[in-house]
């Protein structure tokens, strides 16, 4: 069964840039293999593994609009003190749109198939 087909739904922003946020480098596989990442104790098989689901299902949007001229880009809006996180976060609500906004403003000659966090430091997938 196919969850979610982007063509359709993405086809009319062309050439435009569609940008999604996502909460942080845990659902990078790369970086969790990592014995030095210091949050590698918080994978695990739910809230860590639907993260590298999104990652999955991402990556699937960008393969599948590649030749379409959208441009899907994923973002990492860091631990930000929102209703989210209980605020407990560490960043605000304004530093985590920071990169969100950065990337969305990229315009059409920008990058595609990127993972970033601020500021613009790629996180791998």
């Amino acid at each position: 069964m196919r969850v979610l087909h982007a063509g359709p739904l993405f086809r009319h922003l062309a050439p435009d840039q569609w940008s999604r946020a996502r909460a942080g480098a845990v659902g990078s596989l790369t970086t969790v293999a990592d014995p030095g990442f210091p949050f590698r104790a918080a994978f695990e098989p739910i809230y860590a593994a639907s993260k590298s689901a999104l990652n999955a299902v991402t990556l699937s949007m960008m393969i599948e609009t590649e030749t379409t001229g959208i441009k899907v880009n994923l973002v990492s809006p860091g631990f930000a003190r929102s209703a989210l996180t209980n605020f407990e976060g560490t960043d605000t609500v304004e530093d985590a749109a920071r990169e969100i906004v950065r990337v969305a403003r990229l315009g059409p000659d920008g990058p595609g198939g990127t993972f970033t966090l601020w500021p613009g430091v790629d996180v791998p997938w």
